[in-house]
């Protein structure tokens, strides 16, 4: 089977693991940067090239689309749909999973419990409204934040305000968010493949720090989730329509939370944490969409 996984840097962490396992179950492994490709559209001839013209026809592709190129993974993964190449990871899906109020937004009108959040009007900063919807401390996100970076927690009123103004002068997509006192800087991470949570792990943030991110220094264990816990990660993960997923939830006083879902969740902190093999359940997965398409036709 030839396995396509889009990445744009083969010695990551993630990329490596998936390319080891690829080989280690006999498929070929090709690794490609998404930027490099062409997208062209011809009726029914429409394909998808690299930087010499070569057609890009894989059996099926694995994902890892960064942040910062959101937008044209997205449509390099539309692409691969409309030619009937399985995916691992949707192109609405990515979208959906990486705005985090477009996520937040589904998943509290399925039901999905998740931190009381809001979008200020980018008119300007509403501070009677912050004061009647918001205790503080209370955290300020931006939309496109990963690994912790562009979250802050403003212990005041007026602090918080400054921040917010300061993001909307840079014209920032930012969210306000209830500062969950109670969880204590961990959260739980649950990645969910197939429909099925393979792996959980809880996270803690250092001395002084609110933000359970291993990037930043956090400590992590194995875990066990409740039933409610695993639940909750399981419908985070099939309202957002992603095959694999990162759900993080956090333990409140109500209950679990869900803070956010990752569409290309990191498999190192995890894989070392629980030592499952995460990497070799996504080929496996991948495999399996690959025999489904081939028997659908």
């Amino acid at each position: 089977m030839n396995i396509l996984i889009l990445s744009r840097n083969i010695s990551l962490y993630s990329t490596h693991r998936l390319v080891s396992e690829c080989h280690k179950k006999g498929h070929k492994a090709t690794v490609l940067d998404p930027l490099n490709f062409n997208l062209i559209i011809d009726g029914n001839q429409s394909k998808i090239t690299d930087q010499s013209n070569n057609p890009i026809q894989p059996d099926v592709v694995i994902p890892r689309i960064g942040s910062n190129i959101t937008n044209f993974g997205a449509a390099v993964l539309r692409h691969f749909e409309l030619k009937k190449i399985p995916v691992t990871l949707s192109s609405d899906a990515l979208l959906y999973a990486r705005d985090k109020l477009v996520a937040l937004q589904l998943l509290a009108n399925q039901g999905i419990p998740v931190p009381k959040t809001c979008l200020l009007s980018p008119l300007g900063v509403n501070q009677k409204l912050i004061a009647q919807e918001f205790e503080f401390p209370a955290i300020l996100k931006l939309l496109d934040s990963t690994q912790g970076l562009g979250v802050i927690l403003s212990e005041t009123k007026n602090n918080a305000v400054a921040v917010a103004e300061a993001f909307q002068a840079s014209q920032q997509k930012y969210i306000m968010q209830k500062y969950i006192a109670e969880s204590s800087g961990q959260d739980i991470r649950a990645f969910v493949i197939g429909g099925e949570v393979v792996a959980t792990m809880l996270r803690k943030a250092q001395e002084g720090e609110f933000r359970s991110n291993i990037h930043r220094g956090a400590s992590a264990r194995m875990i066990q989730l409740s039933e409610e816990e695993n639940e909750i990660a399981l419908q985070a993960a099939r309202i957002l329509k992603l095959n694999v997923a990162g759900v993080d939830i956090i333990r409140s006083k109500d209950g679990p939370l869900v803070l956010e879902v990752n569409a290309s969740p990191g498999l190192e902190g995890i894989e070392k944490t629980t030592r499952i093999n995460i990497a070799g359940r996504i080929i496996e997965f991948a495999g399996t969409l690959a025999r489904q398409s081939e028997h659908n036709g």
